[in-house]
């Protein structure tokens, strides 16, 4: 069956069997032979976008929101959706081009790793090694005179403009972005976060924020209640409640529920950092090219040079066959830095620390740092890490005992600096400038004396910087 079109007249489309109707083909166009409708095999298919591993130890995500509806055409590589995994905020970009036939999960929703997240219609021609298509749909059934009545209705209320909604838009780009806390609070309120004005970095929506709205919410809402009268004697009954742990509260219960199965052993030492603070007040001082170092690049870029000597301590332990473990040596030191955000704590690493020198380790650093406060980290940014530092010094304490993540099999935990009074060589009392690094190690693989020695060259090299010079490539 066939149908023809002729400029603008309307021509009858013949079915077996059926009553004619009339379809009218709006185009000014010379008259054109149209593709006939078949029952054939199609062309088209539909394939599931999969949602990947995403970062070590990742295995859920939360949908932040989608850049594409149902019924919309999509491009490779184009931006389908933006998740928040317990680590990172980023986009995921689509594996083909083709329209938009089902969102499988909508936002706030959590995605497991492996599950679809929506299914889109391809050419198979284009993909004939992907993942197999679903079952066809029906392809192009031939409509009922009534259907068509019904279908040309629709498209006259389609083509008629939308009534408009007036809604308040985002104070700014981010203003509807907030940590799936925050998320799973507004939920239990039912709160529209765009009615909730953020405080936080970019006008983001914090926990704060929500409690405030709804507490303002419940006053206006409610009288006041009549002041209770006094109690001879408090109330000691218990008032709880239950809080659902953040996703990143998740990840870290699971990860160190892993770690803690790990023997760990701890080596701890106290270090002489006058040197390396003479050389950052230079630094700062100078009047022509100021530069504001903190300790930790020094400290970073020792522990890479001590691996050259202890490569065992940057390794991990590869458990898949319980009856025959393994070390897996890695050549890169991607050393990852502990930080505390808003978020919570997360570790991103600086890569290949060995072929940076110490202006370069603070500048990523700085950059890591200022993502990780905006919760703008990639699982680039998280993933790939071989040995951990700490550093607990710059909120308070001395002493650290800390955890080793379960890719890893060695940590160090720095504390705070202190100024003391120690004998020197000679046996008069100076001041020194002290700081205690505490050391956790995997003690399935590394002996204490190893780790014992790894110290020590890392102790030297922050007492004598000179030092690194000479080893630096």
């Amino acid at each position: 069956m066939s149908i023809w079109r002729s400029g603008g007249n309307i021509s009858r489309v013949l079915r077996p069997g059926r009553p004619q109707s009339l379809l009218r083909i709006r185009s000014p166009t010379p008259p054109v032979r149209c593709r006939g409708f078949h029952a054939g095999p199609s062309l088209w298919g539909i394939k599931s976008q999969v949602l990947k591993d995403v970062g070590e130890g990742i295995t859920e995500v939360q949908i932040i929101q989608w850049y594409v509806e149902e019924g919309a055409h999509i491009e490779e590589w184009k931006p389908l959706c933006q998740y928040q995994s317990d680590k990172a905020v980023d986009d995921i970009t689509s594996r083909y081009e083709g329209v938009i036939k089902k969102l499988h999960f909508e936002a706030d929703d959590t995605v497991p790793t492996g599950r679809a997240l929506c299914d889109i219609e391809v050419d198979d021609a284009k993909y004939p090694d992907d993942n197999p298509p679903h079952e066809p749909q029906a392809v192009l059934a031939e409509p009922s005179p009534a259907s068509e009545v019904a279908a040309g209705t629709q498209a006259a209320e389609s083509s008629q403009p939308a009534p408009e909604v007036s809604e308040e838009t985002p104070r700014s780009r981010y203003a509807s972005l907030a940590t799936p806390a925050v998320r799973g609070l507004l939920k239990d309120h039912s709160v529209n976060i765009l009615d909730v004005n953020g405080t936080g970095k970019d006008g983001r929506v914090l926990k704060e924020d929500v409690l405030k709205f709804v507490a303002a919410r419940e006053s206006s809402a409610e009288p006041a209640p009549a002041p209770a009268p006094l109690s001879p004697t408090p109330d000691g009954r218990q008032s709880e409640s239950v809080v659902n742990l953040s996703p990143i509260q998740s990840q870290m219960f699971k990860t160190m529920t892993r770690s803690l199965n790990i023997p760990h052993f701890l080596f701890a030492d106290e270090l002489k950092v006058e040197t390396i603070t003479a050389i950052r007040k230079k630094l700062a001082g100078d009047a022509r090219d100021p530069k504001k170092i903190t300790f930790l690049p020094f400290v970073v870029k020792a522990v890479s040079l001590a691996l050259n000597e202890y490569p065992i301590l940057n390794a991990r332990v590869d458990t898949s066959n319980p009856d025959k473990p393994q070390l897996v040596m890695r050549a890169k030191h991607n050393i990852g830095i502990a930080m505390d955000t808003p978020q919570g704590l997360i570790v991103p690493n600086i890569k290949d620390v060995a072929s940076r020198s110490i202006f370069d380790i603070a500048a990523e650093i700085s950059r890591l740092s200022a993502l990780g406060k905006s919760g703008k980290l990639t699982p680039a940014d998280i993933s790939g890490g071989t040995i951990t530092v700490s550093n607990i010094g710059n909120i308070g304490g001395t002493y650290v005992a800390p955890v080793i993540v379960p890719t890893e099999v060695a940590i160090l935990g720095v504390g705070r600096s202190k100024t003391m009074p120690v004998f020197d060589e000679a046996g008069q009392v100076t001041r020194a400038d002290l700081v205690n690094f505490s050391w956790s190690a995997d003690h399935r693989v590394v002996d204490g004396a190893t780790m014992a020695r790894m110290g020590n060259k890392v102790r030297e090299l922050i007492e004598a910087p000179e030092l690194m010079l000479l080893n630096m490539r």
